[in-house]
């Protein structure tokens, strides 16, 4: 987790060099969620896809950070040679799906990956994450439908940050328990606290047990926060600096390194060993990042469908 903070605040500091461009949505706050889901799931078999806040989750399920980094740069060693971007890091290989930038539209992706696993008797579980805001879209009751109908392999996840870009939760719905969603659709459902990955982990064993076993899908709420803005373009006027203190105060990087002093865990040596170590990983992605080439103007063209008889010009660059 801190990892994933430092590597972001690396990110946050660049963007405003505009060495990264377009837009940036940053999950500080937010990394017991993913903390705890790595734990509950089976890295080895178990899929992920969610939203556009999507930079340390791939990174969470083995994608090596200096490629992350590089996408974000545009450079050509990046996840998608640069030519995805901040929103839409994917990796195949470590069944990172995504980084959607549509409101919503990992949701019935996520069930569709599911569909795929259960078709092919493949023992794995998609977990599909999304926004508070994403609830507010009408593919997911479509897909809740299909998912529970067709008892398919898949956890579906909100993340509950409070905002909806700058829009609180109050303000969108006559409810504010999110996780009620769920009972319309007969679906295993529950609310959890996502600002310690205990919590989450636990949260989420079951919902995943469940859908291991054949027994459907789960809609599962977990109540976080998000220290900085939607977007490092976000003013943040929907809430006080006060609200934003408040929940530092529970902030899971440091929940965490306070049991581990008090459990004795590693020492005040070790935990400064730690910092040293994460600060450098930070240094290197950025280096490796700053050091690589732009792709080639070609890329643009090679990863398109070509059409055999087009009859104007060349597909692609020669």
């Amino acid at each position: 987790m801190l990892f994933w903070r430092k590597f972001e605040d690396k990110l946050a500091a660049v963007y405003i060099q505009q060495k990264v461009r377009g837009f940036l949505h940053l999950y500080n706050g937010q990394e017991a969620v993913l903390a705890g889901s790595l734990h509950a799931m089976d890295s080895e078999k178990d899929r992920m896809i969610t939203a556009y806040r999507n930079h340390v989750q791939p990174i969470g399920m083995g994608v090596d950070p200096k490629r992350v980094m590089a996408e974000l740069y545009g450079k050509g060693t990046g996840t998608s040679q640069g030519l995805g971007g901040s929103m839409h890091i994917f990796s195949k290989a470590h069944r990172f799906y995504g980084g959607h930038g549509i409101v919503g539209g990992q949701i019935p992706l996520g069930a569709g990956i599911a569909f795929a696993d259960k078709y092919f008797n493949r023992d794995s579980v998609t977990l599909t994450f999304m926004g508070d805001g994403a609830v507010r879209q009408g593919s997911l009751h479509e897909t809740l439908n299909l998912a529970t109908l067709w008892q398919l392999p898949v956890v579906f996840i909100v993340e509950n940050n409070g905002y909806a870009m700058g829009t609180s939760v109050v303000r969108t719905a006559s409810h504010t328990d999110i996780y009620k969603l769920g009972l319309g659709y007969e679906m295993p459902c529950s609310q959890v606290e996502g600002m310690n990955p205990v919590d989450v982990a636990k949260g989420l064993e079951p919902a995943i047990d469940l859908a291991r076993k054949g027994g459907g899908p789960s809609f599962i709420e977990i109540k976080t926060y998000r220290y900085r803005g939607h977007s490092m373009s976000d003013a943040q006027k929907y809430r006080t600096k006060k609200e934003v203190e408040e929940y530092r105060k529970i902030d899971p990087i440091s929940q965490v390194l306070e049991i581990i002093k008090q459990k004795k865990y590693a020492s005040e040596k070790q935990i400064k060993e730690i910092d040293e170590r994460v600060a450098k990983r930070v240094r290197e992605c950025e280096q490796y990042a700053e050091q690589s080439p732009f792709p080639e103007d070609n890329i643009m063209y090679d990863v398109v469908y070509q059409q055999k008889d087009y009859p104007f010009i060349p597909h692609k660059i020669q």
